[in-house]
């Protein structure tokens, strides 16, 4: 499976965990919500789809029109089902949750690892933010080299959108920098003996954190028929 193809599988999952939905609703929350996917189509959401489906992670029921869909949108029986998360699925998606490794750190993953924060596990949420900070302080440190190293070939506008690069990483940083001391101050309000209730995070509960229904970071970067 591609990164490409599994941060999307990893997001209709989430979205589906909320709720069942058309495609066309499906599509829509992944466009508004998830900015990473903006740019995607019903040629790639399909076929991810029913992979799902043929994984026994979803399961397709008849339902009627979406609401707002086009009407070339409705056209076609594909435009009437609906996508139901299995308990199969959900607890595939779960497992996906309590991934913390470095693929979770890059910038396609981060920001929809962070969408959905709100049901991942607080030590989860510090090892993934943790990770992601240290990411871009390796990024930012080869930044910095290559500016210090080649400044005196660049001309002015190169070297301003050199700088205007490492700017955006630095606010990022700053930005972590305050989401893991939220976490580190969250956790220390709960007495020891409580790791238990982390897992009661899955369920929405942030420890103070904001809700983030936007997939993208600070400064990261309709349907057809089916």
């Amino acid at each position: 499976m591609s990164r490409r193809s599994g941060v999307l599988e990893f997001a209709v999952l989430g979205l589906l965990r909320e709720s069942p939905m058309h495609g066309y609703e499906l599509r829509k929350r992944l466009n508004t919500s998830l900015g990473v996917f903006r740019a995607f189509s019903y040629g790639t959401l399909y076929p991810c789809l029913k992979a799902l489906v043929a994984n026994g992670w979803l399961m397709e029921e008849p339902g009627g029109p979406p609401e707002g869909a086009p009407a070339t949108a409705l056209t076609g029986r594909r435009a009437k089902i609906v996508y139901r998360l299995t308990a199969a699925g959900k607890e595939h998606f779960e497992e996906l949750l309590s991934h913390s490794g470095p693929d979770a750190w890059e910038d396609e993953h981060f920001g929809v690892r962070f969408a959905f924060f709100g049901q991942t596990s607080r030590d989860v949420r510090m090892r993934v933010l943790e990770g992601r900070r240290s990411r871009l302080e390796e990024r930012l440190e080869k930044m910095r080299t290559s500016l210090a190293r080649s400044r005196e070939r660049l001309d002015d506008y190169t070297l301003e959108l050199q700088r205007h690069g490492m700017e955006s990483v630095e606010r990022e940083v700053r930005w972590l920098n305050g989401l893991i001391e939220s976490e580190r101050t969250g956790r220390d309000r709960h007495p020891p003996g409580t790791a238990e209730r982390d897992k009661q995070d899955q369920s929405g509960d942030t420890d103070g954190l904001p809700r983030h229904r936007g997939g993208s970071r600070p400064d990261p970067s309709d349907d057809t028929t089916t």
